[in-house]
């Protein structure tokens, strides 16, 4: 069976939105600057780690179409003169009317449904959120496709969001029907990552393996992490 090496997560770097606490989903949000040099330090790390020198072996990027999500795989492919494309289907979980506000806010004015969505109890539905087993569905969907399309010789890196890498990891691993109702994983950090390798079963099918979760460069262990400038 054809398919890729490996296959890495890669959660965009930081926003406005993400400094204020908001829900983002598919408001189109770009990187701060303290996002900007984020994404620098995890490319430079992605590189560093796991582009392998070997001619024959290739990476392929992808990236969700949002732009804050699109500039951190720049960030990594760009030097190396790599390709990104663009796919719909890892975009954010829509989040619905609670985009753009901010968690306190939404705690005030709508305390039991914060306290169901915090509870993994599904109170953000009641505002047009979009179901999680939708958003790992369309996860799983396009990283199968993608693993498939590259070939043996491949590593494959998804540069996505926090809400969608963590719903697609439970999707992939199994957990997302086993508890329903708790969160097996947090949400990854800004510009970090986690990492995958194939499996194929007796019946012909892909499983996915996690080597790595929540992984980032060294300078995510410090204090600049958050304020590059005045460190």
């Amino acid at each position: 069976m054809s398919h890729v090496r490996s296959l890495t997560l890669v959660r965009h770097g930081r926003t406005a939105y993400n400094a204020r606490h908001c829900f983002q989903g598919q408001i189109d949000i770009p990187l701060d600057d303290t996002g900007r040099w984020q994404v620098a330090q995890t490319g430079a790390a992605l590189k560093r780690l796991y582009v392998d020198p070997n001619p024959e072996r290739h990476q392929l990027v992808v990236a969700s179409d949002l732009s804050r999500a699109a500039a951190t795989a720049h960030a990594f492919a760009d030097p190396l003169g790599l390709q990104v494309h663009l796919e719909p289907r890892v975009r954010e979980r829509d989040f619905g009317s609670w985009e753009g506000m901010e968690l306190a806010e939404i705690e005030r004015q709508y305390p039991e449904d914060y306290h169901s969505w915090a509870t993994f109890q599904g109170g953000e539905l009641k505002y047009g959120a979009e179901p999680k087993a939708h958003v790992g569905a369309r996860g799983a969907e396009a990283i199968d496709d993608w693993a498939h399309r590259a070939g043996d010789d491949t590593d494959l890196f998804i540069f996505s969001h926090g809400a969608w890498i963590l719903q697609t990891t439970l999707t992939l691993l199994g957990s997302s029907v086993a508890h329903p109702d708790f969160a097996d994983a947090l949400s990854m950090r800004n510009a970090h990552w986690a990492r995958f390798v194939p499996a194929d079963m007796p019946d012909g099918t892909l499983r996915w393996r996690m080597i790595e979760y929540n992984h980032g460069p060294a300078a995510a262990d410090s204090a600049q992490w958050e304020n590059p400038q005045n460190a």
